[in-house]
């Protein structure tokens, strides 16, 4: 069970794991073993996702969605594979930690009266201050 929020619990079996042979140094390791992971996760399907969350998920992280609805998130940190699972299980978990909260709606608000007053004082100041710079260098 991948726990986010207390709104927001996936268990593992809505997720596909595939293994790879990861690149880089390890040495013969690397040619014998899988210990690249690979998650799948159809965000789209998924039962255990709020649809407000699910619209916010798809909508910041829709690049990243493929054509089939399918998100992939890969790890090749370590040499193990189960350290790479809760890697890509992780990054998963911090990109719904992300969007799990609604945004605050913006309440518009107008300026009150001191503040025209003073934008309107700062304007005249401005203004004469110009003004005299003209009158003096005739």
């Amino acid at each position: 069970m991948l726990d986010v929020a207390p709104h927001i619990r996936i268990p593992l079996d809505e997720f596909e794991f595939t293994y790879a042979r990861s690149s880089g140094p390890g040495g013969q390791n690397v040619n014998k073993v899988n210990s690249k992971a690979l998650l799948r996760w159809n965000p789209t399907t998924s039962p255990s996702l709020p649809d407000d969350v699910r619209a916010r998920f798809l909508t910041r992280f829709s690049s990243r969605v493929t054509t089939l609805g399918e998100i992939l998130i890969s790890s090749e940190k370590t040499r193990d594979q189960r350290k790479n699972v809760e890697d890509c299980l992780e990054r998963l978990r911090g990109m719904l930690l992300e969007i799990a909260k609604a945004p605050k709606k913006r309440r518009p608000t107008k300026p009150s009266r001191a503040s025209k007053e003073r934008r309107l004082d700062s304007k005249r100041r401005d203004g004469a201050k110009k003004s005299n710079r003209k009158n003096f260098g005739d």
